[in-house]
């Protein structure tokens, strides 16, 4: 594959994750699982992207921002680590040694370019007190927006058309206990990705469910697409009898409402 092609489109994959928060409204875009699977798609190889977009996504699920703290940018990191591992041949595993100093990296920029728009704030403010109103659009919808693509876009774009090799011989040079290390730390942190997760969907209306899908994957030996495709259908059943049930519900208290005691029985 063109190393220039991939550059573009695994940079512009980034741009569209952070645009989610920013532009698109959190459609849940820019998520390290979601992030990885459009890179992917792109590079044409999505069972590895999904291999290594999953562990990243367990491993991020705990990293929460508390009020101005930043944390590593796992999404930067999952992106660029799974466009290495399909473009290098390297396993899934490799992700996590890729996708930490990555996400360092965006951790870094984060805070720059939020000291950069800092200024903008001020600037914006007082332009909406000289009345300058458009302008004032214009620094915070456009010029903003603009400043977080190339957050992304850019490191991205040079990480991928430059470093490819170089961090090839990286990975390369790294000594075995390191990387044993490192897959072990990531099999704890995955650990505990799908522990917090379960403590969200272990209730007593989810858990038929959650063993529903486990002893599907066990004993049925159907693969994470058939379970997905199922889930979606389950999840429509369920769908179409909650509405339908609420359909009838609203219907008897209309005519309930309707119903007068008071009136004399004609």
């Amino acid at each position: 594959m063109n190393q220039l092609y991939a550059a573009v489109v695994v940079g512009l994959v980034g741009v569209i994750c952070i645009m989610d928060s920013r532009l698109l409204g959190r459609l849940s875009v820019e998520r390290p699982l979601i992030g990885a699977t459009m890179v992917g798609i792109v590079l044409g190889d999505i069972p590895t992207a999904l291999a290594a977009g999953a562990t990243l996504e367990l491993m991020s699920i705990g990293l929460i921002n508390v009020g101005a703290s930043m944390i590593p940018d796992m999404n930067m990191g999952s992106i660029v680590a799974t466009a290495f591992v399909i473009l290098t041949g390297a396993g899934p595993e490799a992700a996590l040694t890729i996708a930490v100093p990555v996400a360092m990296l965006g951790q870094a920029l984060g805070l720059a370019i939020r000291m950069v728009l800092s200024a903008f704030s001020t600037r914006t403010d007082a332009l909406i007190d000289e009345g300058k109103f458009t302008q004032a659009l214009h620094l915070h919808i456009i010029w903003g927006n603009i400043l977080y693509a190339l957050m992304y876009f850019v490191p991205i774009f040079l990480a991928i058309y430059i470093g490819t090799d170089f961090v090839q011989q990286l990975v390369n040079a790294i000594p075995a206990w390191v990387t044993s290390g490192l897959s072990l730390a990531g099999n704890m942190l995955t650990a505990l990705g799908m522990a917090l997760l379960l403590t969200i969907m272990l209730t007593k209306s989810m858990t038929i469910f959650f063993l529903l899908g486990f002893f599907g994957a066990a004993f049925l030996g159907l693969n994470v697409t058939a379970m997905a495709i199922f889930a979606v259908l389950i999840g429509l059943l369920l769908m179409g009898l909650k509405f339908r049930d609420g359909g009838a519900t609203r219907a008897a208290a209309q005519d309930l409402d309707q119903y007068d005691p008071l009136e004399d029985d004609e």
